[in-house]
């Protein structure tokens, strides 16, 4: 399976193609669904193209991007610098009228806790970003960590070789601590696909999009999310073949 990550909260100026009003958001998944993504994980803006967890907002981007891929599931950030930030934004979820199909939850955050539980009693599905064996070990803890969707295994480091050590690292400490929820693994910009390539040959759910990285394998920069997800899926078919 492979997500799309439209926009995180890379600015405009990062790509020509990046998405933050509804319809922008709506076009990208369109596009991303078409080239194979299973799902999506979206950053909502508001009318400034600021990340906002307002309910208002939620549900505009919710209702735009589901109706261009209807049957999608459909994901948003719950990260704690987004508007209104730390825990004001439990307000934010607690008031939402349209509801993600989940939510990514950082483990790193000091409330994460408190937001997964959150979001489960609305229903809501959590992917755990995990960064580290540090927030393995912190998720492992948690009441709920059996009743989450998956672990999202977010590996941010920018050397090749240091990103490799980190997710073999946390894929270890997941599966020393009998952690059976389904993976799924990303990395960012420098390192996007030496740790896609290193995911798709163990066979693990993946990521791409505009929010992890604006290049193709070549080097050269993709005209749009929907490229993105082309290109990780021939790692797949690769593996497949």
């Amino acid at each position: 399976m492979i997500q799309a990550a439209l926009n995180g909260g890379r600015p405009r100026r990062f790509h020509p193609r990046l998405p933050c009003t509804p319809t922008e958001l709506a076009r990208e998944a369109f596009g991303a669904v078409g080239a194979g993504a299973a799902c999506l994980h979206i950053h909502p803006r508001a009318a400034d193209d600021t990340e906002s967890l307002a309910a208002p907002v939620i549900a505009q981007a919710l209702e735009a991007v589901r109706a261009a891929v209807p049957g999608t599931p459909v994901g948003v950030s719950t990260g704690r610098w987004i508007a209104p930030g730390g825990a004001a934004r439990h307000d934010c979820i607690r008031a939402w009228t349209v509801l993600p199909d989940y939510v990514s939850v950082n483990i790193i955050e000091e409330d994460s806790a408190d937001v997964i539980s959150l979001a489960l009693a609305r229903g809501i599905g959590v992917e755990a970003g995990v960064w580290s064996p540090a927030d393995v070990e912190r998720f492992s803890e948690h009441p709920d960590a059996g009743r989450c969707l998956r672990i999202l295994v977010e590996i941010n480091e920018q050397s090749v070789s240091e990103a490799l050590r980190v997710l073999d690292l946390t894929l270890m400490r997941i599966d020393t601590l009998g952690l059976k929820l389904p993976l799924l693994v990303h990395g960012l910009d420098k390192a996007f696909w030496p740790v896609h390539r290193a995911a798709t040959s163990a066979g693990f759910d993946t990521r791409a999009g505009l929010e992890d990285g604006a290049l193709l394998p070549t080097g050269a920069v993709a005209p749009d999310n929907a490229a993105l997800i082309a290109a990780a899926r021939t790692f797949v078919q690769d593996r497949a073949a």
